[in-house]
């Protein structure tokens, strides 16, 4: 008999992977624009641009962090209020309940002998019959419930790690053109490196994913900077 070899390979995306993709991507981007924007000014000094990029790096990882708690906490309070529901539809409405786990049972192709019983075997555990209802009914999965907390700290914490990547050259050379070089230098490999894994852990083109990120974070840095010294002439 031929031994089955097959290995299915699939990527299971974490909350902590989706964390640091959304706080580096903006981390990498938006200080990058800043900071290309303010050397586009005549006679600027890199330090006023590392003061501008550190409070913005300060600022955008506490919003983006506090939109990383929001997001978490209201995903936890509208599943608790879901689940609220079902438990008071299950001790009230239990023939409704019943009849709609053998509408999904018949979804998926069994018999309405079969359907009978295990709804009947299900209803005698209320605590599984909610849970039941609340992954096949609403599609809801109980969230962790520290992940609002947990993701706020990703986010804020990628961010800053990203959003220090462009300013660092602003921190070595006193002539703001000269540092914008070597931050878009660095950034867009930064961005390009990033772009590839993150399309890679995800599932898609690699290549196309790290030119795609590239291009977006390139584009925002050239309009910053060409808008400066439009209107600082």
């Amino acid at each position: 008999m031929k031994e089955n070899t097959h290995t299915e390979h699939h990527f299971h995306s974490s909350a902590l992977v989706t964390d640091i993709v959304i706080g580096m991507s903006d981390g990498l981007t938006v200080p990058f624009a800043l900071a290309a924007g303010l050397s586009g000014v005549h006679d600027i000094h890199t330090a006023t641009i590392v003061t501008a990029g550190l409070a913005e790096i300060v600022a955008g990882s506490i919003a983006m962090g506090l939109g990383g708690y929001l997001a978490g906490k209201t995903e936890i309070d509208h599943y608790n209020a879901e689940q609220k529901r079902e438990e008071w539809e299950v001790d009230n409405l239990p023939e409704k309940e019943k009849e709609e786990v053998r509408g999904i049972f018949a979804d998926m192709g069994m018999t309405e002998e079969t359907q009978r019983q295990v709804v009947e075997e299900m209803a005698k555990d209320k605590a599984k019959w909610v849970d039941f209802m609340m992954r096949y009914e609403l599609g809801l999965e109980k969230p962790d419930a520290t992940r609002a907390r947990k993701s706020a700290m990703n986010i804020g914490l990628s961010y800053i790690v990203g959003g220090l990547v462009p300013l660092s050259p602003y921190f070595f050379t006193p002539v703001a053109t000269e540092a914008l070089k070597w931050s878009a230098a660095i950034t867009v490999l930064c961005l390009f490196i990033f772009g590839f894994f993150k399309a890679k852990f995800t599932g898609q083109n690699p290549w196309g994913g790290a030119l795609r990120v590239m291009i977006i974070g390139s584009v925002a840095a050239t309009a910053a900077f060409f808008i400066a010294r439009l209107f600082n002439n």
